[in-house]
């Protein structure tokens, strides 16, 4: 089976020419998402680390639930930070409070000089379809 390339049409406005999520024999992978509201692109981010996480990690579950998926179906995220020693501590307390405490993902967190549009924060990730499911 060819992979296939998903654009959510009710997903964040993409800030750059990329799909929402590429999917190939029950493995998606969602590009990483800015802390941008998809009702309302052009709106300022959210303030603040906290809210800036929230709004990632909600945009990541919007693009899964349109694939028929959710967090729980994720088993690696990649997470960027452009003030990583300041914010690590309260993005790991917002992060964790969308997964169970014994259901977390396989992660990596890594320092960045800047993100797209401003942010804070952007997250990717990859999630597993279970066995025998294909969208």
């Amino acid at each position: 089976m060819a992979p296939r390339f998903h654009m959510v049409e009710s997903g964040p406005r993409p800030v750059a020419p990329f799909s929402h999520a590429v999917e190939d024999d029950g493995w998606v992978i969602l590009t990483g998402q800015m802390p941008t509201d998809p009702a309302a692109p052009d709106a300022p981010l959210p303030e603040g680390i906290e809210a800036q996480t929230r709004r990632v990690m909600d945009n990541l579950a919007l693009i899964l639930g349109k694939l028929d998926l959710g967090l729980e179906h994720v088993v690696q995220c990649r997470c960027f930070l452009t003030a990583f020693e300041r914010d690590y501590a309260l993005f790991n307390d917002t992060y964790k409070s969308y997964f169970p405490a014994n259901r977390l993902p396989a992660r990596t967190t890594v320092g960045v000089t800047a993100l797209a549009v401003g942010a804070l924060v952007e997250i990717d990730l990859i999630a597993r379809r279970p066995t025998g499911e294909v969208s």
